[in-house]
């Protein structure tokens, strides 16, 4: 029997952090878990986008809350919007680009995944408001060098999305 204990978090609970240009708030650690799953919500604005990467020991699954996001993966872009989800087994290269004004996702990340907690943590600054940070461009090199420290991701390469050599 675990010994795990029952999570309830509000809207607003829950450790958050700025991670290229995103407002991360963690809903459950892997730590409270038992390492069953991490989840927490991102709050992103358009033209976010991720690198084109992979996680070696972990599925991750987007449901959009509200926006639309486009996740690129096996070579095609799959528009996903409010009220859909998207998931990508692990070892998968994908990327996620935001292509309406603001999104809310709620990312699971199975099984829970500590490195991959370190990593954003590493990679990202502790959130001083629970806003969107200011819009930036894709601080790839601060991302290449946390996931080399961290090994929960892997960066394959550039966004592959031709929208985010626009921003």
């Amino acid at each position: 029997m675990s010994n795990r204990r029952a999570i309830i978090r509000s809207e607003n609970e829950g450790d958050a952090l700025w991670f290229n240009n995103d407002l991360f708030v963690f809903k459950a650690t892997s730590d409270e878990t038992d390492q069953a799953f991490t989840l927490f919500e991102e709050r992103s604005q358009r033209g976010k986008v991720t690198p084109l990467h992979l996680h070696p020991a972990a599925d991750e699954t987007f449901c959009v809350i509200e926006g639309e996001i486009c996740v690129h993966v096996d070579g095609a872009e799959h528009v996903v919007g409010a009220g859909g989800m998207a998931s990508v087994p692990r070892g998968t290269p994908h990327a996620v680009l935001v292509t309406s004004e603001t999104a809310r996702v709620l990312t699971f990340v199975t099984p829970g995944y500590k490195a991959l907690e370190l990593f954003f943590s590493d990679a990202g600054e502790p959130a001083t408001e629970r806003i969107l940070p200011p819009s930036a461009p894709l601080p790839l090199e601060r991302i290449r060098a946390a996931a080399a420290r961290h090994g929960s991701v892997v960066i394959l390469g550039p966004p592959p999305f031709a929208m985010a050599t626009m921003h």
